[in-house]
């Protein structure tokens, strides 16, 4: 029911936002409210270092880990299915996709700057922003939801883990509303830029 549809607008929207690089911007824009908000060098670094442990523990145990040893095919690569999956632009992925790192990654962000910020509408915005990245790989045919659930799960649980070793290394600091807005409103421009170049049949 998800996987690709007849819409090139829609291939092209979904392209542009399951591309990682396109994030960019938002993880500058959470950066940037961390150092406005943290007078201290070291409290930066922690947040930094937590952001990385955050990736290597959700996405690079799963990609160099967990998805070799299971060796379970992604739709797309599925000699019983995969002639059936709808493929946008010839987009297949790698060959094994359990579980996702797209779904635990930037769920481990999100779940990880939400716990670290308490803003309740910062942390609609980024969980909405992992979704948004789950569907687009369920969308390209690239992920089974089993894939996205327990990507998602996984990701949960790292986030809130690295919250805690971080809150037993120091006390987090209070973060300031307004300097939340950054991160909302890239997301919200990124959305919206997404949404005009696929108008004109781009993508990124």
């Amino acid at each position: 029911m998800v996987n690709g549809s007849d819409s090139w607008f829609l291939d092209c929207l979904i392209l542009t936002l399951t591309n990682a690089k396109v994030w960019i911007p938002l993880y500058i824009g959470l950066f940037y409210v961390v150092l406005r908000s943290n007078k201290n060098v070291r409290e930066v670094m922690l947040i930094l270092c937590a952001a990385g442990l955050c990736y290597l523990l959700a996405g690079a145990i799963d990609d160099g880990l967990v998805k070799p040893l299971v060796a379970r095919w992604r739709p797309t690569h599925d000699p019983e299915i995969g002639a059936l999956v709808d493929v946008v632009n010839g987009y297949r992925g790698g060959n094994y996709g359990f579980f996702s790192a797209h779904a635990s990654n930037t769920f481990s962000i999100a779940i990880f700057f939400s716990l670290l910020m308490r803003q309740r509408l910062l942390t609609c915005f980024l969980v909405g922003w992992s979704l948004i990245n789950c569907y687009t790989r369920l969308y390209l045919g690239v992920h089974y939801p089993g894939d996205i659930t327990v990507g998602l799960l996984w990701g949960g649980f790292v986030g809130w883990f690295v919250y805690w070793l971080y809150g037993k290394i120091t006390i987090p600091a209070r973060y300031d509303i307004r300097l939340c807005f950054v991160p909302i409103a890239i997301i919200g421009l990124t959305i919206l830029t997404a949404v005009v170049m696929a108008l004109f049949g781009v993508y990124f």
